[in-house]
């Protein structure tokens, strides 16, 4: 696993010679300024709800004034810290939802940088066709609707663990590593379907390959950490990295 997870992280690297070398910054920046602008907003939105939501649950649990009767400092501490990891898990949680929705959004490009990427890397054409692309759309939105309904139910199970006091203190690394998994399989999947694989089929392989996945979910986040041009690049970046890893782990055969 760790030895894909390396393939995963240098394929940013390559997919961006890549990009210099054919020029492919029209379907960089257009699908990119989509994904700045909804993710500026949703954020914006996202944290003003989410403070409103907190406060409006310590207020109606009474739980606030409870800590601040009790005089213990150490129990106030730990409220705290639950309170600071409650908001970065619902903050993944909603990272999630914005993402799925646009990964739907983004699908056409999505299936067509995948394609582009290979048919220049393989010397090969794949021939344009509405039927295929409509086709490429649909499976992207069932796989997309499928993820989000299983890391719900992931995430969930670990906002409940994020309420034991000192475990709970890992349960944004886990929900992390599970957002970052599931955004690599949608982003790997566009190979494996080209690939003739039916979606149970691109489960099962996905899977036995975690580390390609999770390498470039935690890529794609990293981006994140560059304000703008991070966020404007990293969608596209991930897409194109995710095809030229799975050729590269072939080639060193890394996967069979």
């Amino acid at each position: 696993m760790l030895k894909e997870i390396i393939i995963a992280f240098q394929s940013y690297g390559q997919a961006h010679r890549f990009i210099l070398r054919h020029r492919l910054w029209k379907w960089i920046i257009i699908p990119g300024l989509i994904y700045l602008f909804l993710f500026v907003f949703g954020f914006y939105g996202f944290w003003k709800s989410s403070n409103f939501a907190i406060e409006w649950a310590l207020q109606k649990s009474h739980v606030k004034n409870w800590l601040e009767n009790a005089h213990d400092g150490l129990l106030f501490w730990l409220f705290i810290v639950g309170q600071v990891i409650l908001r970065l898990l619902l903050l993944l949680f909603y990272f999630s939802l914005f993402k799925y929705l646009f990964l739907i959004i983004g699908s056409p490009v999505f299936a067509y940088l995948s394609e582009k990427t290979e048919a220049i890397i393989e010397q090969k054409e794949f021939p344009f066709s509405f039927k295929k692309l409509w086709n490429d759309i649909i499976r992207a939105i069932r796989v997309a609707v499928r993820n989000m309904l299983w890391q719900t139910v992931y995430v969930f199970t670990i906002i409940i663990l994020s309420f034991i006091p000192v475990v709970g203190w890992i349960a944004p690394l886990i929900s992390l590593f599970v957002e970052c998994y599931y955004f690599g399989f949608s982003m790997l999947d566009y190979s494996c379907e080209r690939n003739r694989m039916s979606a149970q089929e691109s489960t099962d392989f996905i899977g036995r390959h975690k580390g390609l996945a999770v390498g470039n979910g935690i890529v794609f986040y990293l981006m994140h950490l560059l304000p703008v041009l991070g966020w404007l690049f990293a969608p596209s970046y991930a897409v194109i990295a995710a095809t030229l890893s799975l050729i590269q782990a072939k080639k060193k055969n890394v996967i069979i």
